[in-house]
């Protein structure tokens, strides 16, 4: 017979871990790396990003954290909608491009894109792109968590995906 065991003693609260423990440890999470893409009346824009979950699959959502301060970021809320295109290991150079200061018409110019059903810019050979709108937001610390309800996904084959791990990029063999 299986018992949950009990907690005899309450466990000590720890204190606060620093910034630079906490981005250090972060540093050590493997993770994929996505272009996110907005279009509409508030303009176009894009940043290279690697917080972005799964929610739920019903009904499909994903959700995408975004600095509050990013140069993005009024663009992305004030459009409403996003799409999330997963890089593969051929796309290190426009992950780069869309993760620095280059100006928004060059990032789009470097690869080929065509716009989903919400209107958002879909990375033509990505590994797989959602189309989303965004339903709901919440601020944590310095990001706004969005809540995205995923409108369709486009999968495509791919030769190996593109991670950020330990501060650089890795590519993992499909």
């Amino acid at each position: 017979m299986n018992t949950v065991p009990t907690l005899t003693a309450p466990v000590e609260p720890l204190s606060d871990v620093s910034q630079k423990a906490f981005r250090d440890a972060m540093a050590k999470m493997a993770a994929a790396v996505n272009i996110i893409t907005t279009d509409g009346p508030a303009g176009k824009a894009g940043f290279a990003a690697t917080a972005v979950c799964s929610v739920t699959d019903s009904p499909a959502s994903l959700l995408i954290c975004l600095n509050r301060s990013a140069s993005v970021f009024e663009t992305v809320i004030a459009n409403g909608v996003v799409s999330v295109n997963v890089l593969s290991a051929e796309h290190q150079v426009l992950s780069s491009l869309f993760g620095g200061k280059t100006p928004v018409e060059e990032r789009f110019a470097a690869a080929d894109w065509h716009l989903g059903v919400t209107g958002a810019p879909m990375l033509s050979d990505a590994m797989v792109s959602f189309d989303c709108t965004i339903t709901e937001t919440q601020d944590i610390g310095t990001h706004r968590i969005l809540f995205c309800s995923v409108k369709a996904i486009e999968e495509r084959d791919a030769s190996g995906a593109l991670l950020y791990y330990k501060r650089s990029y890795h590519h993992l063999p499909a």
